[in-house]
């Protein structure tokens, strides 16, 4: 008798933990900074680990009346539709970087300079130099602001809107994704937007000397000054830039 006491409250706590890891491992999996490919998946996941048993006091009592009488195939559903859950709110907080890493590629067209790929810092793929150093830049400042504790607020909040129970509304996580995805790509628009206006003067400039004098080979004569220009304007505008993406990724978060 005393054994059969002690058991059901320790597999109750079993799979509470087991739950919370679902939602929580499964959104740090996908978050910006965690889930980088320069991190070691071992890494990834004792983090995980840890993140869960440091919430699953909190939310013990929560998770409780749910897990008094679940069975297996219950437990299987809560299973799948925590790591969904867990994965989307991951996503909805990685949309920002995506959409500066693809900008950040468009800047380097537009000034001259995707010729030279190096490492990525969020994906495995290579990218332009630029691209590299506006993409850690801005990741750098999303720790150092600590927009990633937005991230943690937002899985703690997430078990009262969407609790473990409630199930997945399909219609409510597509609107949020492609509502994010929307304003994601306007402020990040906004950001390369004195690039694209910069390459647009630039090639109209190249193309009048072009027809003034078509015996010059006029793109290799402009390409260092177009270089030039371009990294004089990265100068100039990178930390307004940086400070605005900031601002409209931790609007972003903090509305989750």
């Amino acid at each position: 008798m005393p054994l059969t006491a002690l058991s059901l409250p320790l597999n109750e706590m079993v799979l509470t933990a087991f739950l919370v890891f679902a939602r929580v491992g499964a959104c740090l999996m996908v978050m910006p900074g965690v889930s980088s490919p320069r991190i070691p998946m071992s890494v990834r996941l004792f983090l995980a680990l840890a993140c869960s048993l440091m919430v699953v006091p909190l939310l013990q009592p929560r998770l409780e009346p749910t897990l008094a009488n679940v069975q297996s195939w219950t437990m299987l559903r809560l299973i799948v539709t925590e790591s969904i859950v867990g994965g989307l709110i991951g996503i909805l907080a990685q949309i920002y970087f995506w959409a500066l890493q693809f900008m950040a590629g468009v800047i380097a067209m537009t000034i001259g300079y995707s010729g030279a790929p190096s490492g990525a810092i969020e994906e495995s793929e290579p990218q332009a130099i630029i691209a590299s150093i506006i993409t850690l830049s801005a990741l750098f400042l999303f720790f150092v602001t600590d927009l990633h504790q937005e991230v943690f607020r937002a899985l703690l909040s997430s078990y009262s809107v969407i609790p473990v129970d409630s199930g997945l509304r399909p219609d409510a996580a597509l609107v949020d994704v492609t509502d994010a995805f929307s304003s994601a790509f306007t402020g990040t628009l906004r950001i390369a937007a004195p690039f694209i206006v910069f390459a647009i003067l630039v090639n109209i400039a190249i193309g009048l000397v072009n027809k003034l004098t078509p015996t010059i080979p006029v793109y290799f004569i402009s390409l260092p000054f177009v270089l030039a220009g371009g990294l004089v304007l990265t100068y100039f505008l990178l930390p307004e830039l940086l400070t605005f993406f900031v601002s409209e990724a931790g609007v972003h978060l903090r509305s989750f």
